[in-house]
């Protein structure tokens, strides 16, 4: 590696704090709590010296959990939690409430998880989100194929002012065939100078469509407008967290210094304003 990592995409959970009602039984090893200490071991292993935080539950317990953790670990370079934002008045309240919370750097709901196929579309999701822009966040949009990844560009152009991060390359279709609708999609987003895709969650596609998949992304975002993430640990089923570097780093070890420099890290100091190792 040439440059130090930020993982800009790490999970943690205490199943005693949140309810997580999607991590159940049939998740095997995510079914529970996984803590700091653990995910410093993983860290530390990889020689990745700070990850970003991302909620994995609705609630404000779970970016409280995620907010109390970075106040103790030096290695939590920012936390991306969670708001109502479909409640614009609730939204306001809850980040004033954690406007001295220094690790805070993005927002993010799980829209796929969402019954409401048009929730980024919802005037009162809009107002909450110029909130965020406002307030110098982020906002993270996951797993949006295909349900909600033309959404995305609409949302994108409608905000000019908003910082839209688009994890895990939007979730790319498995099935190959699906690929081309995937890119054209995921194209018009990218033409969108305020969005930002994260090179992570990839995990569930076959080996032989991480290249077409990275070189696309890298063609219509640039080096510039992405960001690794491990997305652990959600690759506990899988290859953990080194068959995810594994898996990524040869890719990106193809690209010059300075492109190296702007994916493992000078993106997401950008865009979550990260600054220095937080002491």
């Amino acid at each position: 590696m040439t440059a130090p990592l930020v993982d800009t995409h790490l999970h943690l959970w205490d199943l005693a704090r949140s309810p997580y009602r999607w991590i159940t039984p049939a998740h095997g090893p995510l079914h529970t709590t996984i803590g700091p200490d653990r995910a410093a071991t993983e860290l530390n292993r990889a020689g990745v010296p700070r990850a970003v935080l991302v909620q994995a539950d609705d609630t404000d317990a779970d970016t409280d959990f995620m907010l109390e953790v970075a106040h103790r670990e030096p290695w939590v370079a920012g936390v991306v939690g969670w708001v109502r934002l479909d409640d614009p008045a609730a939204a306001a309240a809850r980040l004033d409430e954690l406007a001295g919370e220094p690790a805070l750097r993005g927002i993010r709901h799980l829209v796929h998880d969402d019954p409401r196929d048009d929730f980024l579309r919802l005037p009162a999701v809009r107002t909450s989100l110029r909130l965020l822009a406002g307030r110098g966040l982020a906002f993270d949009v996951p797993d949006a194929w295909p349900r909600h990844l033309a959404d995305v560009a609409d949302l994108a152009a409608g905000l000019p002012e908003l910082t839209v991060v688009l994890d895990h390359l939007g979730k790319p279709p498995a099935d190959p065939s699906d690929l081309p609708e995937w890119r054209r999609l995921f194209a018009a987003i990218a033409a969108r100078p305020n969005t930002v895709a994260k090179l992570s969650g990839l995990q569930h596609l076959p080996a032989s469509s991480l290249r077409p998949v990275f070189d696309a992304a890298l063609e219509l975002f640039g080096p510039d407008r992405l960001a690794w993430g491990s997305d652990w640990p959600m690759t506990l089923g899988g290859n953990g967290y080194p068959g995810t570097l594994a898996a990524t780093m040869p890719l990106v070890d193809e690209l010059t210094a300075d492109e190296r420099a702007a994916l493992l890290g000078g993106t997401a100091e950008r865009v979550y304003r990260l600054g220095e190792v937080r002491s």
